[in-house]
């Protein structure tokens, strides 16, 4: 399993598109980024739009649902979240919807997972929010019983926030199912990345690229693991004009809470950016999202093109 090149979907407001066309505008993403050299297509798993793309009220799918039903609009391309939020469900349960959801797209589910930080979607929702070391002492007790049911052993473990006793998980297609981590944390979500993780998408500012790469391999190193077993992605938010000219116009889009995440820019610009200031930093591969216009048809292709090349 690897990610080389992601094609993330965080956006559901398309201009003109009403609610019951919707999941086809999503649909046409994903195949426009299966046929254009994308190798994933990742979901957000939250119920509430984000700030910084949008308001609360704005439409966001149920990720699961919404994958499972990608898996019958593609054929090969791999689905993953990015990043299940593990406060949102039983880590049993969490273990069993990747699984079934590999089973329905014939073994191309990777399991994204993330301890949680929207606070809203857990109050408004009723799910506990807690404190940020609780949320990372829950999302390690959850991997210590999704891990093994990803493998189809038998989970058995008593914590504190969770337990399961001889959990089976079938049916299964493949022998062991994918695990990535996404964050940046230095110490708990690196440190359970080398543990636990098959992939790392690491989140973060780009001027803190390079650094956090190095420390990732650290924490591979104190765990005793090879760092060159656990590869890499980094998450962007691309604002892709088709020209200088709405290149320009989109420049006015960017939040300032991601500035340092965005890259700006015709395509060959933003391909000339990606390939110096995130593959430059020793990353393995890069998952892009288009939040204002990837619905348009044959912006996801043209992206693809441009970036397949870089990721080989």
């Amino acid at each position: 399993m690897t990610i080389r090149l992601g094609y993330q979907i965080p956006n559901f407001t398309y201009p003109g598109v009403s609610e019951g066309d919707l999941f086809a505008t999503v649909a046409a993403q994903a195949q426009e980024a299966e046929a254009s050299g994308f190798d994933t297509v990742l979901v957000m798993d939250h119920f509430y739009q984000l700030p910084g793309i949008g308001t609360p009220d704005q439409a966001m799918l149920e990720s699961y649902t919404t994958l499972g039903a990608l898996a019958s609009a593609t054929s090969t391309i791999q689905l993953s979240t990015l990043v299940t939020g593990n406060t949102y469900r039983n880590p049993a349960l969490t273990a069993k919807t990747v699984t079934t959801l590999d089973v329905v797209s014939k073994g191309r589910a990777i399991l994204g997972i993330g301890a949680g930080w929207f606070e809203r979607e857990h109050h408004d929702y009723g799910f506990e929010f807690g404190t940020f070391a609780e949320r990372f002492e829950r999302l390690e007790e959850a991997l210590e019983i999704i891990a093994p049911m990803l493998r189809g052993e038998p989970a058995t473990f008593a914590g504190k926030w969770y337990t399961a006793h001889e959990a089976m998980n079938n049916p299964r297609v493949r022998p062991k199912i994918p695990i990535m981590l996404g964050g940046g944390g230095e110490k708990k979500t690196f440190r359970l990345a080398a543990r636990f993780a098959d992939h790392m998408n690491i989140i973060c500012d780009i001027g803190d690229l390079s650094r956090k790469v190095q420390v990732l391999r650290e924490r591979c190193e104190e765990a005793g693991r090879d760092p060159a077993t656990l590869p890499t992605s980094y998450l962007t938010m691309g604002l892709v004009g088709e020209d200088e000219a709405e290149a320009k116009q989109l420049a006015g889009l960017v939040p300032a809470d991601r500035r340092d995440r965005v890259f700006l820019g015709t395509l060959d610009q933003v391909a000339e950016q990606l390939h110096e200031k995130v593959l430059g930093a020793g990353v393995d591969g890069i998952t892009i999202n288009l939040v204002p216009n990837g619905h348009r048809p044959g912006m996801v292709s043209r992206v693809g093109a441009a970036l397949k090349p870089l990721v080989g």
